[in-house]
This record gives structure tokens, sequence and C-alpha cells, in this order.
């Protein structure tokens, strides 16, 4: 059966054309439906703020854009759980009590463990924009993933520094206290193993640990690895490039998509990240339309480009969206019911979507999104396309 795909880039361009004549919302609010309630839970305080305060901003956008057209309303709650899995919990009971139907998230991967386990025995719909572990989805039929899972990620950042022959000696360090970081270490040692990718270090730290990187910087350095693969959070990160600047040791270095926000840290010097390189599904100088529309919206609304965080929030709220609005669910429907109907529409073969993380996504029945990274390189203090990145220097 041929599938058919989803676009809201007739939405985006319907808003325009009502902003352009003063029409704000095609349906009087007698006519509007009662909206469903979309859950939402992710650090909105604490060290991994960044991504939950995203994910949150890029979902209330799709959320205001939505209900402006009248029809199917979404009425969204989002919770703080300050990337803590026990009171991830606590946030997911207070959004239950509230009467949740459709939850998006948890933001980041231990909460999302955690609260994925509550929402499968609840039988609550769960897509997560950036829970990324594969423990996430397992042996839960209602969970789905916006983003990559973390063993893709070691796969795709292991063919990508290869296809770009980025380095020759490749050094490591992750932490192995984390689950996120962990997981996508380990499918990049196996990847890097089979395809001749030489690793002349691997190094670890835990949450403890991480605020010296001396050792591990050095065994690198002392290896002559002249790429330094990290898969981890950008706080660890921003340390790492500030120590390895102190020691006049200058790898090409390479992430993964939590370093993302490493721009926007407090009291960071930017111009550490000059030349850092990581996949992503979202660039934000994209030049299609739906990138500009809302890259343009969210600098207008929260005064900074949006990373990746932001598009998955916005991506999955539509997502949901495109999945429910020629469906009979209502605010009225049980959360079971509306579980049941998008678990069989997003594992459907009819059933494909584009937004700003991706074209043509669909999902598996065990919960993981196909889709395609891109690659990004920091340039002058911003986040620029790999290619387009290229196409300038060749200039």
């Amino acid at each position: 059966m041929k599938k058919k795909s989803y676009s809201f880039l007739v939405i985006a361009l319907m808003l325009c054309l009502a902003l352009l004549t003063g029409i704000t919302n095609p349906v009087s609010a007698a006519d509007a439906e009662a909206p469903i309630k979309l859950g939402g839970i992710g650090p909105l305080s604490g060290a991994a703020a960044v991504y939950g305060i995203a994910v949150a901003n890029g979902a209330n956008i799709a959320v205001e854009e939505i209900n402006a057209l009248g029809g199917l309303q979404f009425e969204l709650n989002f919770q703080d759980d300050e990337h803590d899995a026990e009171k991830s919990v606590n946030a997911y009971n207070v959004l239950k009590d509230w009467g949740m139907q459709v939850l998006v998230g948890t933001v980041t991967t231990t909460p999302g463990i955690a609260v994925s386990a509550e929402s499968f025995a609840d039988r609550i719909f769960t897509l997560t924009p950036s829970a990324s572990s594969p423990q996430v989805v397992e042996g839960k039929d209602n969970v789905f993933q916006m983003c990559f899972t973390d063993p893709n990620q070691g796969i795709a950042s292991a063919q990508y520094i290869l296809d770009k022959e980025l380095g020759t000696k490749v050094a490591i360090i992750y932490n192995n206290a984390d689950a996120y970081s962990t997981g996508i270490y380990e499918k990049f040692a196996t990847e890097a193993e089979e395809k001749g990718l030489e690793v002349v270090s691997t190094t670890t730290f835990t949450d403890e640990t991480a605020n010296d990187f001396s050792v591990q910087l050095t065994e690198a350095q002392n290896a002559g690895a002249d790429l330094l693969f990290l898969p981890i959070y950008y706080q660890p990160a921003s340390l790492i490039l500030s120590q390895a600047k102190a020691m006049d040791y200058a790898p090409v270095v390479f992430g993964v998509d939590g370093m993302d926000g490493i721009l926007t840290l407090e009291n960071f010097d930017v111009s550490l990240a000059e030349g850092v390189m990581l996949l992503t599904p979202f660039v934000a100088d994209a030049t299609d339309d739906l990138t500009v529309a809302f890259v343009e919206k969210y600098q207008e609304l929260y005064d900074e480009v949006p990373n990746q965080f932001a598009a998955d929030g916005y991506d999955c709220v539509y997502a949901i969206y495109e999945a429910l609005k020629d469906s009979d669910i209502t605010a009225e429907s049980t959360a079971e019911e509306a579980c049941d109907y998008l678990v069989g529409v997003f594992t459907g073969e009819e059933f494909v979507f584009n937004g700003l993380t991706g074209d043509n996504m669909t999902w598996s029945e065990t919960g993981e999104v196909a889709k395609s990274p891109k690659g990004m390189v920091i340039q002058d203090g911003v986040y620029v396309g790999m290619d387009a990145a290229e196409d300038s220097e060749n200039d």
C-alpha cells in the first residue's frame, strides 16, 4: 500500500495568509472544539534546562499555530522535572491527575526511562522529542521517539567521520554513568572497529567527576588522536573544550545532539567551540519555507535561534495533530482510546510525516523514527550546515 504523506507546510502558509489579512482564528471561539490535553515533561530549571525550555517553546509555538486554525484544539501543560527521574514521575502524576490524554515527553533519557514505564502501564500515548535511549521505548508499544536513538547516532557518527575523512586517529571521552552517553559510545565503538576507523584512546567520567578532564585529554593527546569524539551533553563538553585549549591540544571535535545548546551556555566562551561538528536532525540556517518561518517566529518570541530540541518539540505536536485531525478522538475521549488510535496511525503504512527535523518520517512498531541526520559545524559563533560550510570554504 502506498503511504500517504502528511505535511504542515500548507498549514504554515494558511497561517501566514491569515496574519496578512488580519484573521487570527478562522473559526469562532464558539465553534472551536474543546481542547485535547497534551502533557509535557522536561527540565525547565537546573543544568539541563536549555533542552526542556527549547522543547516547551517549540511545542507552544505549534499549539498556538494549530489552535489558530480552529477545529482540533490542544491545551499544553508542560511540567518541570529538573532532569531527575523521581521528579519526572511526580510531574507525570500531576499531569495524569490533570487529565492528560497524550504525553509529549520526556525531554531527557533517564527520566524518560522511568516515565515511559508509567505511561505504558496507564496506556497513555507518549511521543518523546529527545529521550533517545532504546530503553525508553523497549517493550512499550505506546511509546515513540521523534529523535534518533542512541545506537543510530553512534552508527551515523562513525560513518560521517569516515565519509568526510575528518580524522585518522580517534579518542573518545564518554560518561559511563549515563545511559545516553554509554549507548552512543558502545555503538560508535563497534561501528568504528567494523569500518576500520582507528580508536587510539577511550576514557570515561561520571557526573561526580565531570570537572577535571586533564587525564582524559592527556591520554588522547599522547596517543596522537587528531579527532575527539564526545558522545556527551554540552556542559561537560564545554569544560573539555576549555581544558584542551589550555593544554594547546586542538583536535577536530565531533559531538552528538546532546551538545546542541553549548552556544547558549552562560559564561561560555563560544570561540572555544569554533569548528566543533555534530550530527543533528535540524539546521536552523536551512532555506526551506518551513524552517525559515519557524526560525523567524522563534527569534521573534524568544530572541534566540532555535536549536534542534525546539524543532523536536514543534514536530512532536504537529505529528500528533496530523495523526488526530481526521479522527473521532476528542476532549471527551479517554487516554486509552487516544492511545489505541495513535498507536495504530503511527505504525500504519499510510502515515508519513514531514517536519522540521526530517522529511518522510515513519515509525517502526518498536517506536523508533526513521529519518536522516544532518551534519552541522559551529562557525563564528553560530550553527551552520556542514555542506553549506564546505561550499563557503570552496568559494
